[in-house]
């Protein structure tokens, strides 16, 4: 039993077994050096980021997505191989080795792919994060704090709602493909204030199949292999813009999803674009005003109050939207990726997206204090 054990993968599948052995090699080196925060911190700083760099740069060049189609492709080659091995498995004899042989590949493929997310991913959640790199204060906040920066926003969010087009029913109707193009430029001012944000002045790509996107409860992805910023074009302009602005946060190194929440934020308030400063307040107050609740309905409830119809109708169309999306494929997806945040020791593992509140209350509450006193 043991030399058909060994027979078969040293004589049937040397190649496939080969890359097992080095996928597996390669996440336990990384899950062994992952505490070492210097060594990551070298990989991800003077290793990682200069690739995921140039990668972008040769990959702007392509008016599509190179990520969509190489994960097209691989679907294509998966199904094709599952359809020859159903078809080996009723004509030839060897059930047994043709199966194993298919699982072989599909196992060599998943670990493979999944080392080359720890190599040009992980390693940036074990270094610095963000925060500290770039010198953003980060302490408790109080409630009355929250508050008031959770205010400031939604007054900012009626404010710019009057800027950006709206269609017939009253919903903000931005450009996509506008917004896709003026993101090359949408760090210029935030990489001025922070130059940990500085990169190549790319554009994030539209992904074409979106509504498959939308099916999994994704409005949009890094894919360190490419470094490409890939966006949702399907779902309703009024947060289409922070995402875009999310997603290329990601590409200039920043991991973890609270931060590039924040780093969205940031970057759109900074920016003199309607789209991307509407788009960044409507983020913001969706964290802070889901904060608030928890913790002081009441007040949760006048700022809800306060806001403008073209608000409400902008955040009804985005709930509409994703609701038609909640189905049995979508928890499945967010399970597969909270377990993916959680092997980056993510602890908050979906909860992460709102865990910026802390930093945009740190950061902009001076600022809201002021505009209130004025």
């Amino acid at each position: 039993m043991i030399k058909r054990i060994k027979d078969f993968f040293i004589h049937d599948c040397p190649g496939r077994s080969l890359v097992c052995l080095l996928a597996l090699g390669l996440i336990a080196l990384q899950r062994a050096l992952r505490g070492n925060t210097a060594l990551m911190r070298r990989l991800s700083a003077d290793i990682i980021r200069p690739l995921h760099r140039r990668l972008s740069v040769l990959t702007d060049r392509i008016p599509f997505s190179v990520a969509e189609l190489l994960i097209l492709l691989a679907s294509a080659a998966l199904l094709f191989l599952l359809i020859r091995t159903v078809w080996k498995l009723f004509r030839e004899k060897e059930r047994l080795r043709i199966l194993s042989l298919f699982l072989m590949s599909v196992l060599s493929f998943v670990l493979a792919v999944y080392a080359g997310f720890c190599l040009l991913w992980g390693v940036f959640y074990y270094g610095d994060d963000f925060t500290t790199r770039a010198g953003f204060e980060v302490r408790a906040i109080s409630v009355d704090e929250l508050e008031t920066v959770t205010v400031w926003f939604a007054s900012l969010a009626n404010e710019y709602s009057s800027e950006v087009p709206r269609d017939d029913d009253g919903v903000c109707a931005s450009d996509r493909r506008a917004v896709l193009e003026k993101s090359r430029t949408i760090y210029r001012e935030a990489e001025e204030n922070c130059p940990e944000l500085k990169g190549p002045a790319v554009a994030a790509k539209p992904f074409f199949f979106s509504k498959l996107l939308s099916l999994t409860d994704f409005s949009g992805f890094f894919f360190p292999f490419t470094a490409e910023a890939n966006v949702n074009v399907d779902f309703p302009p009024p947060l289409f813009a922070a995402t875009v602005a999310h997603e290329l946060a990601h590409q200039r190194g920043v991991a973890k999803e609270q931060e590039a929440n924040f780093c969205a934020v940031y970057a759109g308030l900074l920016s003199e674009d309607p789209d991307y400063r509407y788009s960044a307040c409507l983020m913001a107050y969706t964290y802070l005003g889901n904060a608030l609740h928890r913790v002081k309905p009441e007040a949760w409830q006048m700022v809800y109050d306060g806001l403008k119809d073209d608000v409400l109708r902008d955040f009804e169309a985005n709930r509409n939207y994703w609701q038609r999306f909640e189905t049995p494929v979508q928890n499945i997806s967010n399970t597969v990726y909270e377990g993916f945040l959680y092997s980056y020791d993510q602890d908050l593992g979906l909860r992460s997206y709102g865990a910026c509140v802390d930093l945009l209350v740190c950061q902009y509450l001076a600022e809201a204090e002021q505009y209130f006193q004025s």
